[in-house]
């Protein structure tokens, strides 16, 4: 049991009726609060909890449409997307109560606080390095317009501006981090067919792969609603064409690939993890046809060399620059 979950049953005599968990994990939270529904934008979370209990958690970047008791926010990494979180919830709950609940190095003090703005804020419990506050929303806010969250910004490029459109939650928002503008300089002679962003975030590489190989089928792939939905607006502004899909990982792509081009996530909310990323490279092989290429950007101190030569043979350092390498392997 995740320990915000293990805070909340410390408390479990207060969360009853329908109450919205938003952003939960995907633990035995539901099972032990029978009346309670979820909110995900995870992909992979709203699978296992979809097995799991049936009909009880919704996925996508808008809060379910339904009558609400109350509702807890488990606290994204995010300052951005918590305050279009607190800001939804607290718009719907006018005379009810909205928790949050998070790790303490996660922010959850400074989160707390926040509550302010919507009522008299109490601190409920402070245990598992974790701590619960509450308010009962007196003063609720207009409810909030994602689109209207989202920041654009332009890349001027060698083939001509591309226009880009983050949401709050999406890595790098609002601007092109420094592995991606390497990535940008070496996506000469992909394999033309079907091409994959993996972990597409903004939709900044699958864009320019796009616009660069307009022949080719292109797919873009991430975990986060909120990643798929900025990558679908950063195509619109720039008028091209692509299949975006929500999904846990390499096992969620198609296979018969032509190309995979990556900057790989590792981060999933306070925590680091690899597991996305050495899934992508252990598993690229079952995904491309014979001939296919992975093209990725990492740090260089991450040691994924090795796990592309395990799955596809010989692997070649296209750049170094920044602290970053640019990799690049064929399926023979």
């Amino acid at each position: 049991m995740d320990p915000r979950s293990e805070v909340l049953l410390r408390q479990a005599e207060l969360f009853t009726g329908q109450l919205l968990l938003v952003g939960l994990p995907a633990d035995d939270l539901l099972g032990r609060l029978v009346d309670a529904r979820g909110w995900t934008w995870h992909a992979g979370d709203w699978q296992r909890l979809e097995a799991r209990f049936h009909g009880r958690c919704h996925f996508g970047t808008e809060a379910p449409d339904e009558d609400l008791a109350g509702a807890v926010l488990f606290l994204p990494k995010s300052r951005e997307l918590a305050d279009y979180l607190l800001q939804a919830l607290a718009a719907r709950l006018h005379g009810r109560p909205l928790y949050i609940v998070g790790e303490k190095r996660g922010g959850i003090e400074r989160a707390g606080k926040q509550l302010a703005a919507f009522g008299r804020p109490r601190k409920l419990d402070n245990a598992r390095h974790c701590q619960l506050w509450q308010v009962e929303v007196s003063q609720a806010p207009a409810a909030p317009e994602l689109a209207r969250l989202a920041r654009h910004y332009r890349l001027e490029l060698a083939d001509g501006p591309l226009e880009v459109v983050s949401l709050p939650g999406v890595f790098s928002h609002g601007r092109l981090d420094r592995g991606s503008a390497l990535l940008l300089e070496h996506l000469d002679d992909l394999p033309p067919g079907r091409v994959l962003d993996f972990g597409c975030g903004a939709g900044v590489l699958g864009a320019v792969l796009k616009r660069r190989y307009p022949a080719s089928e292109l797919v873009l792939l991430d975990v986060d609603a909120f990643a798929v939905r900025s990558s679908e607006l950063t195509l619109a502004a720039n008028g091209l064409q692509g299949e975006v899909l929500a999904g846990d990982g390499i096992d969620a792509a198609p296979r018969q690939l032509d190309a995979i081009v990556s900057n790989p996530p590792f981060h999933q909310g306070v925590h680091t993890s690899y597991a996305a990323s050495e899934a992508l490279l252990a598993k690229a092989g079952e995904h491309l046809r014979a001939g296919g290429e992975i093209r990725l950007v990492a740090n260089a101190f991450l040691r994924y060399r090795p796990l592309i030569e395990a799955s596809l043979g010989a692997c070649h350092t296209l750049a170094e620059a920044d602290g970053f390498r640019i990799y690049q392997a064929r399926k023979g």
